[in-house]
């Protein structure tokens, strides 16, 4: 989780743009894809925590092979945030400095949790610890490079 942390502080440095669009790069602003990545990230670990290890199962799912294994990159414009970790209100510096504190602290404990802690993912099947680790990873990264470009 060590490069989620890391990205994590990348978005947290352009705090002070959260309210810069560019609508060349997305109908979003810089602090709306903070806050959806932070509602995704906070949601999925939660989810995780509450999962019971014994009752995960693996299948096999081309799109999370072909994403997360081959591409290595979620390509833009493919699919629509669910509703769930859509931002909902009033985004500030405030709130988002709210969230990545939360975030953190959620995250605190990963480590400790069982391999097969996991979460329903509603294009790439259900997901284990590891394969959760890699999605958020990929997921936040998606979302670094938006806000990089919305701000050139």
């Amino acid at each position: 989780m060590q490069e989620l942390h890391k990205l994590l502080d990348q978005l947290e440095s352009d705090i002070a743009s959260f309210d810069k669009v560019n609508l060349a790069v997305s109908s979003g602003s810089v602090g709306w894809h903070m806050a959806h990545s932070l509602k995704t990230i906070d949601q999925i670990v939660s989810a995780c925590k509450h999962s019971n290890p014994t009752e995960y199962q693996w299948r096999f799912n081309f799109k999370r092979l072909l994403i997360m294994s081959i591409m290595k990159k979620i390509p833009r414009g493919k699919a629509k945030a669910p509703k769930i970790v859509r931002p909902e209100g009033d985004i500030s510096p405030e709130t988002l400095s709210l969230d990545f504190v939360k975030v953190r602290k959620n995250l605190n404990d990963w480590d400790k949790l069982d391999k097969n802690a996991h979460f329903p993912h509603p294009f790439f099947g259900v997901l284990n610890k590891k394969e959760t680790e890699i999605f958020l990873v990929l997921h936040t990264k998606h979302h670094v490079m938006i806000v990089k470009d919305i701000l050139k």
